[in-house]
């Protein structure tokens, strides 16, 4: 891993490009299954990894869960118009981290300030979301009915395409 001018950009070799990858798909790999992929040893694979999460490439490991079936069938996404400057925004920022049934926050450019993806268990907990989000600033909701690409996996050849030459 080498560090280029731009800054937190951190160039990886084809071997951490393919530990990222079988991470991506499966973040349950023990090092030793790793190092199979990878043609590394089990300390050699678990020095990188360790590496990739000191350069803040990798940022964590989540289970993904299906809301669904917990209790949580409906998904919406909120845009917030927040009036005024930055003390509002702060204020707002503040509220949105309290409100349990957010699951991400986006500070955004554009009309809106924010969009917020939230999951709630009926029509009446999304009006009483709504209302308490309103509270902040102005309010424009949508029901999310399916979500075709839902989290995607990212390889070392996109970074090109994106445009992004080295």
């Amino acid at each position: 891993m080498t560090h280029k001018t731009v800054p937190n950009v951190v160039e990886l070799d084809a071997i951490a490009w393919r530990i990222l990858e079988c991470l991506q798909h499966n973040a349950r790999l023990s090092f030793a299954e790793l190092g199979r992929k990878v043609g590394l040893s089990t300390p050699a694979v678990a020095e990188r990894v360790h590496r990739l999460e000191e350069a803040g490439v990798i940022t964590g490991y989540h289970a993904a869960l299906d809301l669904a079936k917990l209790g949580l069938p409906i998904r919406v996404l909120v845009r917030l118009t927040i009036p005024g400057g930055d003390v509002q925004v702060s204020r707002a920022v503040t509220a949105i981290k309290e409100l349990p049934e957010i699951s991400r926050c986006h500070r955004i450019t554009g009309d809106e300030s924010f969009v917020i993806e939230a999951n709630v268990v009926s029509i009446r907990h999304l009006e009483a979301l709504i209302d308490k989000l309103s509270a902040l600033g102005a309010t424009s909701t949508s029901t999310v009915l399916s979500s075709p690409v839902e989290r995607r996996e990212l390889h070392a050849g996109q970074l090109e395409a994106f445009g992004r030459h080295n």
